[in-house]
């Protein structure tokens, strides 16, 4: 997202002389993607970011696949993923291939004991359940129900919750999470069409400033594995930055929706993007307004992805059977469409109040032992008359 913000405090040129009231010098770090090419943000620590004391155990957390090639349509009840204490035990991957892991987190406590980093994947948190603050060394962000939160790979941060009912959507993407292009001019600013805008968005704010040392722990994710290292210093001790590379929230309440005399296609409801998936935002909007029009969306044959649903919300008019924390898989290779009845069912309505978010892959998807004990077994069926 280019996307320009700061806080704190800072020398007025890069990569000069910024003094400590002690006369000692601040440390500068680029905190930066694609090498030297993409976006990235300049900090500014009290301590060296580099001072790591022990390299403890290492936990192979990476998917396995119970179901490596799959060509059925299933529904996962998402909310039978039980809760667990802490927020990475809670985290389960259900779908994944080589770009993309889409999983479930019901975690009851905040993260006190340890910060966490993830240097494989942008994460991007859907709350469905809960609110709290995303603290991390650039700042924090208050967060509830149906906000997007986009943590960038290597971003350090703990959740804090507001109580133990909480219910999170994980999508882990190894290539980098943008707003989709088509929204925004060649500058990067949102166009005029766009269904949102940067006012939207959830910046970092209240810069919090740790001057301490000791031992922190640091969980860090990389290569499928979870390694557990004990810092120097406390990783949130940054005094001020600059740049266009920050985590930021959005809410799928502020996604405006496009809609036509026709039914649109899914397209127009997409939030982000990367080179190898996209997620989408279906929400309360009104029907197609041609008076012949039929407001169920048409029979569609997924040829070149995969597409997942996560009911959030709301009666999804095309669908039986759905409740919330429900996940649909359609497979690339076999058309899906409406359920019998509801196609029919949906001339002369006005309205939706459906809230889901789809992400649909341009790759298979595996599934995990996990989703096929939350799968009902028998939803490729639902299309029989």
């Amino acid at each position: 997202m280019p996307l320009y913000h700061k806080l704190g405090k800072m020398p007025q040129k890069r990569h000069t002389v910024f003094k400590k009231e002690d006369g000692s010098l601040h440390y500068e770090q680029l905190f930066g993607t694609i090498g030297f090419d993409g976006m990235s943000s300049l900090m500014y620590h009290l301590h060296r970011p580099t001072q790591v004391k022990e390299v403890g155990k290492s936990l192979d957390i990476a998917p396995r696949a119970a179901v490596a090639h799959n060509i059925k349509s299933r529904l996962l009840k998402g909310f039978d993923i039980r809760p667990e204490n802490d927020y990475l035990d809670s985290r389960k991957t259900l779908l994944f291939n080589s770009d993309v892991h889409v999983g479930l987190a019901a975690p009851k406590n905040s993260m006190t004991d340890y910060f966490y980093k993830n240097t494989d994947a942008d994460e991007l948190l859907f709350i469905h359940k809960g609110s709290g603050t995303l603290k991390t060394m650039l700042g924090e962000i208050p967060f509830e129900y149906g906000d997007y939160l986009l943590i960038p790979r290597g971003m350090i941060y703990q959740l804090e919750f507001d109580s133990e009912d909480n219910r999170l959507l994980i999508t882990e993407s190894y290539h980098p999470i943008y707003t989709p292009k088509r929204y925004r001019n060649w500058f990067g600013q949102h166009l005029e069409h766009s269904p949102y805008c940067e006012r939207d968005f959830k910046l970092p704010q209240n810069l919090q400033t740790h001057d301490e040392k000791g031992e922190f722990m640091m969980k860090v994710k990389k290569q499928g594995q979870l390694h557990h290292l004990i810092y120097a210093t406390h990783p949130f001790d940054i005094v001020g930055w600059d740049g266009y590379n920050f985590p930021y929230g959005f809410s799928i309440h502020n996604f405006e929706p496009i809609t036509g005399r026709v039914h649109q296609p899914p397209p127009v409801h997409q939030t982000f993007e990367t080179s190898a998936f996209v997620v989408c935002s279906f929400c309360p909007r009104l029907y197609d307004y041609h008076p012949q029009a039929i407001p169920a969306p048409y029979n569609h044959s997924n040829i070149d992805s995969d597409e997942v649903l996560y009911y959030v919300d709301g009666d999804f008019m095309s669908r039986k059977g759905i409740d919330q924390g429900y996940i649909s898989l359609h497979p690339a290779g076999i058309p899906h469409g409406p359920h019998p009845g509801t196609y029919e069912a949906s001339i002369g309505k006005k309205g939706t109040e459906e809230l889901a978010v789809m992400v649909d892959t341009f790759k298979p998807l595996q599934l995990t032992q996990l989703a096929l004990d939350i799968d009902d077994g028998k939803y490729y069926q639902s299309w029989l008359e």
